[in-house]
């Protein structure tokens, strides 16, 4: 893709980074937040994730596409193996090719870190409407991912009710031994 680039999300970028996201709160039920947060509570997960985990943007010319980053699953040290990983491109560039890329850099930056298992919370229906669709779990299957899970019913946005599936992709080799995650931040230096 000429002139796209993948490259870590900064702070600066939470203005546009919140754009994106707001679409797909407010207009879908591809997340289950029902009020988009603020710029100031979108700055503070940035910073979070960005503490630990990859936070990328998809750039072309200048313009951030979409972004990509992973955090704790589960959020017990037992799990330190595994990160949930979360997407929202622009409503307007789905399907040319951003996500995939981020995906990506994503899985290599995750392997790098010592990270075994990729998870994705997606939500799904048996009956597509205007609010939600399957793209994303085919998306997810296309880049290696399986079905390891479904939720019925359990989100309920716009008046329906809507499933959550449970979407892994094993990266990694498990050992008795295993060394301990590093931080992403700490592979970039």
């Amino acid at each position: 893709m000429k002139n796209a680039i993948v490259r870590t999300a900064r702070l600066s970028d939470a203005e546009r980074l919140l754009e994106i996201y707001s679409y797909y709160v407010e207009k879908t039920a591809i997340s289950f937040e029902t009020e988009a947060p603020t710029l100031q509570e979108f700055r503070k997960r940035m910073e979070k994730t960005l503490k630990r985990y990859p936070y990328f943007v998809a750039e072309k010319d200048g313009v951030v596409m979409g972004y990509a980053y992973a955090g704790a699953f589960v959020g017990r040290a037992a799990y330190d193996w595994c990160a949930e990983l979360t997407i929202y491109l622009d409503p307007n560039v789905r399907k040319c090719g951003f996500g995939r890329m981020l995906y990506e850099a994503l899985e290599e930056a995750l392997r790098e870190m010592g990270i075994l298992n990729m998870y994705a919370c997606i939500g799904y229906t048996d009956n597509e409407d205007e609010f939600l669709n399957n793209n994303s779990p085919d998306f997810h299957s296309h880049m290696g991912f399986r079905l390891v899970g479904k939720f019925t019913n359990c989100g309920h946005k716009f008046g329906r009710w809507y499933d959550m599936i449970w979407m892994e992709k094993i990266i990694g080799e498990y050992r008795p031994d295993q060394p301990e995650v590093i931080p992403f931040p700490e592979i970039n230096t």
